[in-house]
């Protein structure tokens, strides 16, 4: 779709190329890969899942493209085993989408001045900043340490829970200028890493229980794949890829670690991988499409 560029797309056509039957896109974002994948392939149909309420509107324009090919449902993708469907192939571009991050009012980045929000589906549950007002000192602390891996996690928390009641964060600069003056975060800047990256990664995650939903969608996903069929995955930080991994591994019957001083248990085998190590986005890519530096690409398939 025309201002959307999908991350690792040469990667996803060169797996797909041999699949033939219905895929499932279960993070549709905004559809730059469903529409590569039709493309390539008229033998595809497509059964596309999001969210993001916005994303039911970007979807029209394959309907009219792809009409007998394509359809749409806005749920979200742990939910898949409510549609009753199975499929050849499953494709999940995890996190926040390419629409969600350029879209001030959505609140995603703090690089523009937005509603403090992140919410992938803005009509239910807590905005970023009711989270923040309301949050346990636990979820905050589970929020920035765990979710964001910011190393300066107790300063952030600590500073949000002295501040709260007498601060509003409307805004995501707001909030951005409120870390700035009352963390130390500013003092950890890195090369191409924005001070704030990880707070915010960290509020995204819980507001939207991301990780939650990746345990949940993975099983589901996998479950409703048939035999042969290929499940591929798209992760941009380190917690999705451990989750991902974990579960590959598992249905490989094998381990993510060895201890020698405990025996190995032997684990039904159920699926394959076809990547050994995860995909990459090469140079070239990053360099017309930053987003694509953090993404990880792992495949398998299952027996």
């Amino acid at each position: 779709m025309e201002g959307h560029t999908p991350v690792l797309k040469t990667e996803i056509l060169q797996a797909f190329k041999d699949v033939c039957g219905t895929v499932w896109d279960g993070t549709f974002g905004g559809g730059g890969h469903s529409e590569a994948l039709l493309k390539q392939n008229p033998s595809l149909y497509i059964v596309a899942t999001d969210t993001d309420p916005e994303a039911s509107g970007r979807s029209e324009y394959l309907k009219k493209e792809f009409p007998t090919r394509f359809e749409f449902f806005q749920i979200n993708f742990s939910e898949i085993a409510d549609l009753h469907r199975t499929f050849e192939g499953v494709l999940l571009d995890l996190g926040v989408s390419s629409f969600q991050l350029e879209t001030p009012r959505r609140g995603f980045s703090f690089r523009n001045e937005g509603p403090l929000d992140m919410r992938m589906n803005p009509t239910i549950g807590l905005s970023a900043r009711d989270f923040l007002k309301k949050a346990s000192p636990e979820a905050l602390t589970q929020a920035i340490r765990e979710y964001g891996e910011e190393p300066q996690w107790r300063s952030v928390v600590r500073a949000i829970l002295e501040h709260r009641e007498n601060e509003n964060w409307e805004t995501t600069t707001d909030f951005v200028a409120f870390l700035e003056r009352h963390t130390s975060i500013a003092k950890s800047k890195k090369p191409h890493l924005h001070a704030a990256t990880r707070v915010f990664q960290g509020l995204r995650i819980a507001v939207n229980d991301e990780l939650n939903h990746l345990e949940r969608g993975l099983k589901a996903a996998f479950e409703c794949l048939n035999s042969d069929g290929l499940l591929a995955v798209i992760t941009f930080h380190s917690l999705e890829d451990r989750i991902v991994k974990r579960h590959f591994y598992d249905w490989c019957g094998r381990s993510l670690t060895r201890d020698d001083a405990q025996p190995r248990q032997l684990k039904t085998v159920r699926a394959t991988l076809v990547t050994r190590k995860p995909i990459t986005a090469t140079e070239a890519e990053v360099a017309s499409n930053p987003r694509a530096r953090s993404a990880k690409l792992r495949i398998l398939k299952k027996l």
